[in-house]
């Protein structure tokens, strides 16, 4: 348990609840002691730490893109893939506890059983050491997955990127306005205006105002001959 507990680098105040964060329900089931758990309640309270610790760094990371694309993303970033690859990279697969007809299945190197283990290991930290000690560890590995997502997937927050480089000329002022908006109220159409000093710049369209803003600044970006 030492061992994982560097890779995971956190020390548990209780081993136990390590422990049991990679006891599958096989194992469980097999195990003449009525006191050992399967990991499922743990895993059930990992996904909620989860969800809420990437939530809150894609809200502010990414402070203008809108919530329908901030869902998408976090959807990437939390999926049973990642989670796979996350517990490749600690070697968790040498620490589950297995039944034996799973272990004879080859539920070792399952990628779900896997993935419910990291949630698992999540929900441990959080009841062990706080969401003080499970944030750390959970941005450790979302960080990276969430860069490489919103780059593959064009994710980007040119409002962000655009008020950067505004901001390096303090004279410079940056504002949005709505230039247009048609259709019925489920469905609208936005085009917002992005201007510098008063003067537009660049325009673009979308079904919500934020969506529009940062087609805006991507068209205002492309002009100032910025690659994106």
């Amino acid at each position: 348990m030492e061992r994982l507990e560097k890779r995971i680098g956190y020390h548990f105040q209780n081993r136990e609840l390590l422990k049991t964060a990679l006891t599958h329900s096989s194992f469980a089931n097999e195990a003449r002691d009525r006191h050992t758990r399967s990991n499922e309640r743990l895993e059930f309270l990992g996904d909620s730490v989860l969800g809420m610790v990437t939530s809150d760094y894609i809200f502010k990371r990414y402070a203008d893109i809108p919530e329908g694309e901030l869902t998408k993303l976090r959807a990437s970033v939390v999926c049973e893939q990642a989670l796979h690859e996350v517990a490749l990279s600690l070697g968790l697969s040498e620490f589950l506890l297995l039944g034996r007809g799973e272990e004879a299945g080859g539920g070792r190197e399952r990628a779900s059983i896997l993935a419910d283990a990291v949630e698992a290991v999540i929900g441990a930290i959080y009841l062990d050491g706080g969401f003080e000690a499970a944030q750390p560890f959970v941005l450790h590995f979302i960080k990276p997955s969430v860069e490489k997502t919103a780059h593959q997937h064009n994710f980007n927050d040119y409002k962000t990127m655009l008020q950067e480089i505004v901001q390096k000329n303090r004279e410079e002022v940056l504002s949005y306005r709505v230039a247009s908006q048609s259709g019925p109220d489920h469905d609208k159409t936005f085009v917002m205006e992005v201007l510098l000093n008063s003067n537009v710049v660049a325009c673009g369209c979308g079904h919500s105002k934020k969506e529009a803003e940062q087609a805006a600044a991507h068209e205002a970006l492309k002009l100032m001959g910025i690659k994106v």
